[in-house]
C-alpha cells in the first residue's frame, strides 16, 4: 500500500441515483431499509468513482480500494479519508449482513484498475459475478433472503450489468481503454477496437452487440422468477420494477446505436417501467 494517505481519499464523479439503471432505495422499501440500501450505494458508488478515476495511477487506484478494505473489515477505525466505508461497516454490524458483499465489490473494482480485456461471455460473467451480483445479494439478505436463493437475482444484475456495459461501451474505450464484449466475438466479426471510438456502429461491431443482446434476454428470463420468490412484498415491488426497466432498456439497445449516445430512458418511461413493474412485482 502507498506510504501516501490523501486527506481525500475519495474521487466522486458526480454520478449519482439518476445515473443508475434500477430505482436506488425508492419509496418502494421501508425507510429504515432504504436508509442501509443508500449507504451500501454511496459505498459502492465511492469505491467504483475510485477505480474509473482518469488521472489516479494503477498503483494509486489500488492502495485506495484496500484502505477502503481495511475500514470496511475494521482492521482501520481511524481512517478519516474512509468515512464511506466505516459507516458501510457500522450498518452491517446493524443488519447483519455479510460483508462479504462489500469485499466482492471491491475486488471488481481492483479488477477494473487492472484488467482492460476480456477474453469469451464466461470470462466478463465472472467478472460481473464480482461487481453486479453482490447488490442483488445484499439486497436478499437485507430482506431475509428469497425462496429460490440467488439464481434469479444473480441473473438480473448480470444482466443489468451487461447493460451498462453496452450503454457506455464507447466512453469505457476512450476514457479508461477498458472493452467489456467479449474478445472471441469481436475476433470472429473482425471487429477492430478502433470502431468502438467511432460515433456509429458498424455491421460487424453491431453482430457482436446483438449477440450480447441474446445473452442478456436469456439472463432476464431467468431472472423474471425474482419477485414471486419473494417474502418481502416491498422488494418484490422493487424488483419488479428493476426487471421492467431492463426489459425496456434492452428493447431500446437493439433498436439504437450505443455509440451515437447513451441508451438510457426518458424520465417519464423511467418512471411508467417502475410503476408497471412495481405492481407486476406485488400480484406475483
Amino acid at each position: 500500500m502507498s506510504d501516501a494517505k490523501p486527506s481525500v481519499l475519495e474521487t466522486p464523479s458526480g454520478k449519482d441515483v439518476s445515473y443508475e439503471n434500477f430505482p436506488v432505495g425508492s419509496w418502494l422499501l421501508s425507510r429504515r431499509v432504504r436508509l442501509h440500501v443508500l449507504c451500501f450505494y454511496r459505498f459502492a458508488r465511492a469505491a467504483d468513482d475510485i477505480a474509473d478515476n482518469e488521472t489516479l495511477s494503477v498503483e494509486e487506484k489500488i492502495a485506495r480500494l484496500d484502505r477502503f478494505g481495511d475500514a470496511l473489515s475494521g482492521r482501520e477505525i481511524h481512517d478519516s479519508a474512509c468515512e464511506t466505508a466505516h459507516k458501510m461497516r457500522e450498518s452491517l454490524v446493524v443488519t447483519g449482513v455479510s460483508p462479504q458483499h462489500c469485499a466482492d465489490l471491491l475486488t471488481a473494482f481492483k479488477l477494473d484498475a487492472t484488467k482492460l480485456r476480456y477474453r469469451n461471455w464466461d470470462d466478463l460473467i465472472d467478472y460481473c459475478t464480482l461487481s453486479a451480483v453482490p447488490v442483488g445479494r445484499y439486497l436478499l439478505d437485507l430482506h431475509g433472503g428469497s425462496r429460490d436463493d440467488y439464481v434469479a437475482s444473480d441473473a438480473l444484475c448480470l444482466a443489468l450489468q451487461v447493460i451498462n456495459h453496452l450503454q457506455d461501451c464507447r466512453d469505457d474505450y476512450l476514457n479508461l481503454n477498458r472493452v467489456y464484449l467479449p474478445q472471441d466475438w469481436m475476433d470472429v466479426e473482425s471487429v477492430s477496437l478502433d470502431s468502438l471510438g467511432q460515433t456509429h456502429a458498424n455491421p460487424q461491431l453491431r453482430a457482436v452487440f446483438d449477440r450480447v443482446i441474446v445473452e442478456t434476454r436469456a439472463l432476464l428470463t431467468i431472472a423474471t422468477t425474482l419477485p414471486a420468490g419473494l417474502d418481502s412484498r416491498r422488494l418484490a415491488m422493487e424488483s419488479g420494477a428493476t426487471l421492467k426497466v431492463a426489459w425496456c432498456l434492452v428493447r431500446l439497445l437493439e433498436q439504437k446505436d450505443p455509440l451515437m449516445r447513451r441508451i438510457r430512458l426518458t424520465k417519464p418511461r423511467f418512471l411508467l417501467c417502475c410503476i408497471g413493474g412495481a405492481l407486476r412485482g406485488l400480484v406475483s
